[in-house]
């Protein structure tokens, strides 16, 4: 799909920030990092819980360096920040479900790093299960969004593997798994606004859906939980 234009994702990346704000969260927008480019997808390099947060240590090793800069932000507003002792975790591959957290192993996260991230979500009061990350999808939450405490968007390949037959599922439509990276923030869903067919679905089963333009930063597999780390206070 070509690279992404730097005006285009600043675009998108402003769009996204009044989108949340419009939704009734409080943004708390942090300093560019030049010498890492990835860190807008500050999910990555950190997870947050309204008991606490944890440092983790991206896949990818032109990312660790994230974390001395992620650390002073978490501290600044939690009594409690934890760090990965081992492996390797990207946050995209760690999704939180009602009385669990889900860790995807993938090319990012690996199982040492996984079963690390269990000792710490056990020490915040989280219990974990482990799931496979489909092969050739860059993180778990590419392919689901949790869309209420119920139900779960996601796509038919991950649908099939089983690992959601606790919860109702949405299914996107062929052609459109990119779009089952889905924000749920309050009463709004933010979606992607090319994919008319995921839009439907949720419109149809009552989500109140905000469309945002996408088409720059999915040339880069990413999506629009990557943007932000959110939590109740």
């Amino acid at each position: 799909r070509g690279d992404p234009s730097y005006e285009g994702v600043k675009g998108e990346h402003a769009a996204y920030v009044a989108a949340l704000q419009a939704a009734g969260v409080e943004v708390d927008i942090l300093e560019a990092l030049d010498a890492f480019p990835d860190s807008i997808f500050v999910e990555d390099p950190a997870l947050v819980f309204s008991a606490g947060a944890i440092v983790l240590r991206p896949g990818v090793e032109s990312r660790l360096g994230e974390a001395e800069f992620i650390r002073p932000v978490l501290e600044r507003h939690f009594s409690k920040v934890l760090n990965l002792a081992g492996g390797c975790v990207d946050g995209g591959d760690v999704l939180r479900l009602p009385g669990k957290v889900m860790i995807g192993l993938s090319a990012r996260t690996t199982l040492e790093g996984a079963l690390a991230l269990n000792e710490c979500l056990a020490e915040l009061g989280e219990e974990a299960v482990i799931v496979q990350t489909p092969h050739e999808v860059l993180h778990l939450k590419t392919a689901c969004s949790l869309l209420d405490d119920d139900t779960v968007l996601c796509t038919a390949r991950l649908s099939a593997s089983g690992i959601f037959r606790d919860h109702r599922q949405i299914v996107v439509p062929e052609g459109e798994e990119s779009a089952a990276n889905v924000l749920r923030v309050n009463d709004r869903v933010l979606v992607g606004e090319n994919y008319l067919g995921t839009r439907l679905l949720l419109e149809k089963a009552g989500y109140r859906t905000m469309p945002l333009q996408t088409a720059e930063i999915a040339k880069i597999d990413a999506g629009l939980s990557c943007m932000s780390l959110r939590w109740h206070r």
